[in-house]
């Protein structure tokens, strides 16, 4: 899923004068054309791969059997609480079912997540809409400070936001300080959520994503909110971290 990220670079990008005038705004492609040299550039391709990516993720979701332990992140979505929802980068195909489930319980404001302005972030954004998620454009590379900031409006007009710590390009389940600045600017609070399958196709990527499978067993792991204060931020991205890693060894025990 992709790029999805607050890297370090973010919180320096916050702290320049340059972020005054960064803009930022939901996703939209470029308009329909298709590159016959290299077909993954051309828009119209990749909105056909993000619907298509969307139909299998739901198909997998319907046929998978669900074990859902997170009460007081739905409690938080269902009053309509804003936050800032962090997972691992590898998770992200499993993680349409939390809003899914999100969506069941409550009609609250829309869930934005930061994508990368690549082209895998675009086709991200595509499938994601199909679940009711919209992505804000931005990345530790292009964009960051702007998403950034754009995410700090987000969340105070009262939305959940998502975003992963080790994306887009790692290291494996190292959290930046990206999530942690988030909460300090915010004051919202950061679920850590993992989500398994009992059955997937592990990619040879740097995070090691994987794909879900149908006729599974899921589940989805999600501890209480992390507080993170100005003086607490290091702390706070540690135990970020750590319960991240945490809740996915959970979730892979439950869906076993």
């Amino acid at each position: 899923m992709p790029e999805l990220s607050a890297g370090a670079t973010l919180h320096e990008a916050m702290m320049t004068s340059a972020i005054a005038d960064a803009t930022a705004a939901p996703m939209q492609d470029s308009p329909d054309r298709f590159n016959f040299g290299s077909p993954l550039k051309s828009p119209l391709v990749r909105g056909w791969l993000g619907d298509a990516a969307g139909l299998y993720l739901a198909g997998v979701m319907n046929t998978t059997r669900w074990t859902i332990e997170a009460d007081d992140l739905l409690d938080t979505l269902r009053q309509g609480t804003p936050c800032i929802i962090a997972f691992w980068h590898e998770c992200l195909p499993a993680m349409p079912v939390l809003w899914r489930t999100a969506g069941r319980i409550t009609t609250g404001p829309t869930g934005y997540v930061l994508a990368s302005r690549h082209r895998d972030g675009q086709l991200i954004a595509r499938t994601m809409g199909r679940f009711g998620v919209r992505a804000i454009g931005g990345s530790t590379s292009r964009g960051g400070a702007a998403g950034l900031r754009e995410l700090v409006r987000l969340i105070g007009l009262g939305h959940p936001v998502g975003l992963t710590p080790d994306g887009p390009r790692g290291p494996r389940r190292r959290a930046a300080p990206g999530v942690a600045q988030l909460g300090v600017l915010t004051g919202a609070p950061v679920f850590c959520v993992a989500a398994a399958t009992s059955r997937a196709i592990t990619l040879g990527s740097w995070d090691a994503m994987r794909i879900p499978l149908p006729f599974s067993r899921g589940a989805v792991v999600a501890g209480a909110g992390v507080s993170v204060t100005r003086g607490g931020l290091e702390a706070a991205r540690a135990d970020i971290e750590a319960q991240l890693t945490a809740n996915l060894a959970r979730a892979q025990i439950r869906c076993r």
